[in-house]
């Protein structure tokens, strides 16, 4: 397990050897674990935006928004 699983694991209150504390700490792992592939999907936009790649910069933002939407997430 790398140490960004294992910070996540941390921050969704779970012992990092993977045995889950409660329902609520593996529904907050998952919900970590989107919004972090939501915060990458600004990073490359704003990268791609920096670059001059409007095309590539439109489809980070719109997997962002389609990640966000499948899961329900704000």
């Amino acid at each position: 397990m790398n140490d960004q699983i294992k910070e996540l694991f941390e921050q969704a209150g779970t012992d990092v050897s993977g045995k889950w504390m409660s329902v609520d700490n593996a529904e907050k792992f998952a919900l970590l674990i989107v919004r972090e592939c939501m915060r990458m999907c600004d990073c490359a936009d704003v990268s791609y935006l920096e670059h001059g790649c409007d095309l590539e910069a439109s489809g980070a933002a719109g997997a962002k928004e389609i990640i966000k939407e499948w899961f329900g997430v704000e």
